[in-house]
Order: structure tokens, then C-alpha cells, then sequence
């Protein structure tokens, strides 16, 4: 057919009849040689409704290669006249787009018919799809090609020159400003968030209209399986409040990190937290010599010892159960096991229970950071990170106050053991970390209660446990780290009211309402600070990652006290540690004054006669 309408295109559909004489003694040649390229190629031998790029690569191989071929038979043969030259360029583009056309019309009439058969005896889901970029074409293509349960019926995109258009065969039928309209002209019974690049203030403007619609809606994640072109209906997942924060994700690339770990021995504290946790996991990605967990919380701790079995069922590790302050156990852990590198995560962080429990968050935090830091200078430890956080800039309470001062022990340290390279991390609000604002909002919500929000203009920092862990490797391979604090340009603060805003929006219940304000709890600040007036911050090779510079460092020698708490302990003086510990934060006193009171006041008398107690 090719060859016929390209000497009839060639001709204005008049041949001469010389030359229909050579179309007629050459067509038999020409079928010939075309079927044997066919064959040659392989172009019959796949499954036309599977038909891809690769086919259409061999496709144009072929036709190429047969039209190399007629033109040298038209060379040899003695036929006059011969065949035009226009003619076989015409025929070579013909023979391809009809055979290209054959294929593509099979694929997507049987596309058809099977979505249109699926659609009748099941009832598909129709999807209103936000986005129509790579992302959202992908998606659709996933949609119409495989028996899913859903079928794409519209696309709505912000940029307004996709309006019109079709992906996959589907219109793009606005922005997102009309998403209510689009959905109800189409009958959308969901909508899909096709938008993985999307900023967090984008990505809220967009929930907003989604909310408007009534309809459920869920996100795709994730640039990385766009770019290798991996979209799966099984990758859509409701939208996270992590989503929705007021700043853009930190990516940290790790290329040195495998080098550091990899064939070493690991020590991580406080490894059944959140941090510690993920810690653990991401160090065990790069094959240390051992790993040695270490916590108080038992059960917890069993756990992550079966996720990094069951995920690395090589890596040796080592669950220890024990107290950061017992300098008994840690001297036998640092002997036997010669850490290279120690991540001290372990501290208590509640903020209004250590200011109920002043005691205990020194003895831990303070003086349990001294007795980890010191066994690691003792042994000889390449590398010490201590896990610090933003309230130990000027601490407006206990726990705050104990973070500083583990700092100022970690940097005092590091004179007394100039081998070991200590440094301190300090970040804000771990998203989702167990005691965090998340959590209790979530458990509000499942019970149907208000959300408690301190106060209406109370902000934090906030980073989710990814990131925290990447700034903790990435900090502990800087150069110029050693005897210094780091922490992250973690961009705004957030407002915790629209945070709570944010989640009862992802819940559909109104934004506004259902929010109670408690007031600010003792110790708490109504803004968080990432460093002190007193300090400076200098770049480092990392992007958005700073060293801390004290302009002037506290010239005390925090690390001389040690023992001396450790007697206080020991003999039940917790007034005379409490009040040495109160002098160096003096704006702590009345928080330490309620400690005391507490221990003073006696408990409720027994009424013996009715075996309850009193009053």
C-alpha cells in the first residue's frame, strides 16, 4: 500500500503508463524485501497491544535498511523507467507510519474496549487528577492500562496554557482554583495530587480547593520515581501534615558517610528514640564492624533490634540495656567493643516533666552525657556527636538548661581528650517524635476531642526525623567541627495554631474551631532560638548546615563538677545539686523552688479506721 500511494503521490495520482509498468514488475520485489526485513527485525514477533519505543526503533531500522535495499536493486535490475528516488523516500516515511499506525490503533482499541468493559461491570473510581506534567501523565497511563479500579476523566493544572490540552488522551479542564467545578462537571469521585516538585505553601493552596470539593483526595510522592519514570497507584498516600510545613524539606547528600561507618564499630544512646532509632537504621545502611544499641526502654529496644536484623541480617548487633550513667557497664562496652564512633541521642525531653523532675534531667542529660563523652576520650574514640537541640539557647527551663549545659560539657571535654573530635547538633522540634506536638494533636483527633494549643502565637522550629539524622551524619564529617556546636538553617518558625489548622483541614473537619488554647506550661517560650545573641554562625561546606561561634565561652569548668554532683547523688543532697546547678542559669530558680516544695509537702495522712486516706 505504501509503495502504491507513494508512486501516486509522486505522480499527483496520474501515472504514466511506463511508469506504472515499473510498479508493476517491481511490487512483487518490493513486498519481498519488506516482509524479510519484517522478519529480519523482528517487528511481528511482540504483542501489538505492548508495543513500545523499543519496537518503534526497529521499526524505523527496517524500513531503513529495505529502502537501502530497493534502491540497490533498482541499481542492478535493468527496468526502465527506473523507479524515482522521490518515490522510494516517499514509500520508506509511508511503509513506517502505516505500520506505526497499525499498532498504535490495536493498543489503544483494545485499551478502550477493556477500560470501557472494566468500567461497565465494575464501576470505576473517576479521578480528577491535579498536575499535568510528567508525574500525572504517568499516573494515567497506569490508570488506563491495567485493570485498577480507577479511571482518570480530567486533569486540572495552574499552568493556564495546559488548559485544552489532553494526557493520555484526557483534557486538561482548568486551574486549581476551579477544582469544585471541574469535579462536579466531570462526576469526580476522587482527586490525585500528581504534583511530587510542589512546594509546601503551594501544596496548602491546593488542599484548600481540594477541601472545597468535598471529595477525598491523596498525594504522589517523591521527584526521585518521576525521574526514573516508576509511578505505581500503590505509591498515592493520603497528605501528611509534613507536607503542608511552612518551608522547604532539607536533602543532605551523605557521599562520604559509607566511607566513615563502613567496617567500624558504632556506638548509638539513646537508641530507642526516635532519633536514635532512625540513627541506627540509616548507620546500618553502611556496614559498620558492629553496632551496639544502647537504651533504658527494654521494649523498644527489642524492636529496633529486629527491624536491623531482619533488614541487615549480616550487621552484628548489640542490644544494650542500661542506664548512660552507670560508669561501671560503660567501661566494660568501651573495652570490649573499641568504638570509632559514638552518637549520644540518650536524654530525657519534656519539657514541662523535667521541670516537675529537675533532678533526674541533670543526673541524665548533664551528668550521663559527661560519664558517655569521658569513657569515649578515655578509649580513644575517633569522633563524638552529641544530640543537642534549640532550647539550650538561652534555657527558659530544665530541660533546656541540662542540654546547655551537656554542650558545654562536650566542649570542655574536648580539651582534656584532643584525639577524640566531640561536637554538638543542634536542631528544633523533631516532626512526629514520640512526645512531640504531632503525636498528641493525632491521639486529640482519634478521640474527638479539641486540639490544646499553648498559645495562639506560639511558633517552633520543625524538622522531620530524616532530616534531624541526616544533619547528625552529614555534622559528624565536617572538618571543622571539632569542639564545636552545628545546626541547620531550618528556614521560619512555624505557628503551632497552623500546624493544628493544617491537620484538622487533613482530617476534613473545619479549620476553624475545635482548637483550645491552654496557656504557655512552666518553662516554655513563646519562641524558640536557634542561637544565642551572644553567639556568631559561620558557613560550612554543607549548604544550610552552620557552625555555632561562641563570642565568648563560659569560662567555668563545668566537667571539675561532675564528681562533686555525683556525691550530692549519692548522698540524697538533691537541694544542694539542684541549687549548684541553679547557678549557673539563674532565671530557673522558682522552677527549682516548686521541686523542692513538692519534696517538702507530706503526703496525705491514712485514715486507719476506714483504710483510705484522708481528706
Amino acid at each position: 500500500m505504501s509503495y502504491i500511494l507513494a508512486y501516486a503521490l509522486r505522480f499527483e495520482f496520474a501515472l504514466p503508463g511506463d511508469h506504472l509498468r515499473t510498479l508493476a514488475i517491481t511490487i512483487g520485489a518490493v513486498v519481498l524485501v519488506r516482509h524479510l526485513c519484517a522478519r529480519v527485525f523482528k517487528l511481528s514477533s511482540g504483542r501489538w497491544r505492548f508495543v513500545g519505543t523499543g519496537d518503534i526503533v526497529r521499526l524505523v531500522a527496517a524500513t531503513a535498511v529495505g529502502t537501502l535495499l530497493l534502491l540497490a536493486l533498482d541499481v542492478m535490475l535493468p527496468i526502465q523507467p527506473r523507479i524515482p528516488r522521490s518515490v522510494l523516500l516517499i514509500d520508506w516515511i509511508l511503509h513506517g507510519y502505516l505500520i506505526a499506525g497499525v499498532w498504535l490503533t490495536y493498543r489503544l482499541t483494545f485499551e478502550r474496549l477493556r477500560q470501557f468493559r472494566r468500567t461497565k461491570a465494575r464501576g470505576d473510581r473517576r479521578i480528577l487528577i491535579v498536575g499535568a506534567g510528567e508525574a500525572g501523565n504517568l499516573l494515567a497511563r497506569e490508570m488506563l492500562r491495567f485493570p485498577t479500579g480507577y479511571r482518570p476523566v480530567a486533569f486540572a493544572d495552574d499552568e493556564r496554557a495546559q488548559k485544552g490540552r489532553s494526557v493520555q488522551g484526557v483534557r486538561v479542564l482548568g486551574t486549581t482554583e476551579r477544582l469544585p467545578e471541574i469535579a462536579q462537571q466531570v462526576d469526580a469521585d476522587e482527586i490525585v495530587l500528581a504534583i511530587p516538585s510542589a512546594r509546601p505553601a503551594d501544596l496548602r493552596r491546593i488542599v484548600e480547593h481540594c477541601e472545597r470539593t468535598d471529595l477525598p483526595f491523596r498525594v504522589l510522592p517523591g521527584i526521585s520515581e518521576v525521574l526514573a519514570g516508576n509511578i505505581r497507584l500503590s505509591h498515592l498516600r493520603e497528605v501528611r501534615i509534613e507536607d503542608l510545613l511552612g518551608r522547604e524539606p532539607v536533602v543532605l547528600e551523605l557521599p562520604e558517610l559509607a566511607a566513615d561507618i563502613q567496617g567500624k564499630a558504632i556506638l548509638i544512646t539513646g537508641a530507642a528514640g526516635s532519633i536514635g532509632s532512625e540513627l541506627a537504621r540509616q548507620v546500618a545502611l553502611h556496614r559498620p564492624r558492629t553496632l551496639v544499641v544502647l537504651d533504658q526502654a527494654e521494649s523498644d529496644l527489642c524492636f529496633l533490634e529486629g527491624d536491623l536484623r531482619e533488614a541487615h541480617p549480616g550487621l552484628h548487633v548489640v542490644s544494650v540495656v542500661a542506664d548512660i550513667t552507670d560508669a561501671a557497664i560503660l567501661k566494660r562496652l568501651f573495652s570490649r567493643y573499641s568504638f570509632e564512633r559514638v552518637y549520644h541521642a540518650a536524654a530525657y525531653k519534656h519539657v514541662p516533666m523535667m521541670e516537675e523532675n529537675p533532678r533526674e534531667a541533670v543526673r541524665n542529660n548533664v551528668m550521663g552525657t559527661f560519664r558517655v563523652a569521658e569513657a569515649a576520650g578515655r578509649h580513644g574514640v575517633h569522633k563524638f556527636v552529641l544530640i543537642s537541640t534549640d532550647k539550650a539557647v538561652r534555657p527558659a527551663n530544665v530541660m533546656g538548661a541540662t542540654k546547655r549545659m551537656a554542650e558545654l560539657v562536650v566542649l570542655e571535654l574536648q580539651e582534656r581528650y584532643a584525639e577524640t573530635a566531640y561536637s554538638a547538633v543542634r536542631f528544633g522540634n523533631v516532626l512526629g517524635s514520640k512526645g512531640s506536638v504531632l503525636p498528641l494533636f493525632r491521639r486529640q483527633l482519634e478521640a474527638g476531642r479539641a486540639l490544646t494549643v499553648t498559645h495562639p502565637d506560639v511558633t517552633r522550629y520543625f524538622m522531620t526525623i530524616p532530616e534531624a539524622v541526616q544533619l547528625v551524619l552529614q555534622a559528624s564529617l565536617l572538618d571543622d567541627i571539632r569542639g564545636r556546636v552545628a545546626m541547620l538553617e531550618m528556614g521560619e518558625p512555624v505557628r503551632i495554631l497552623d500546624l493544628a489548622r493544617n491537620l484538622r483541614r487533613l482530617a476534613g473537619l473545619p479549620v476553624h474551631g475545635g482548637i483550645v488554647f491552654t496557656g504557655l506550661r512552666a518553662g516554655e517560650k513563646l519562641h524558640e532560638e536557634l542561637i544565642a545573641p551572644e553567639e556568631e554562625t559561620m558557613e560550612t561546606a554543607i549548604a544550610k548546615v552552620r557552625i555555632v561561634r561562641p563570642s565568648n565561652r563560659q569560662t567555668a569548668r563545668v566537667c571539675e563538677l561532675m564528681e562533686e554532683w555525683e556525691a550530692y547523688l549519692v548522698a540524697g543532697r538533691d537541694e544542694l545539686l539542684l541549687n549548684h546547678f541553679a547557678g549557673f542559669f539563674p532565671n530557673l530558680a522558682i522552677s527549682l523552688e516548686r521541686y523542692e516544695q513538692a519534696l517538702a509537702t507530706p503526703a496525705p495522712q491514712k485514715d486507719e479506721r476506714r483504710g483510705k486516706s484522708a481528706g
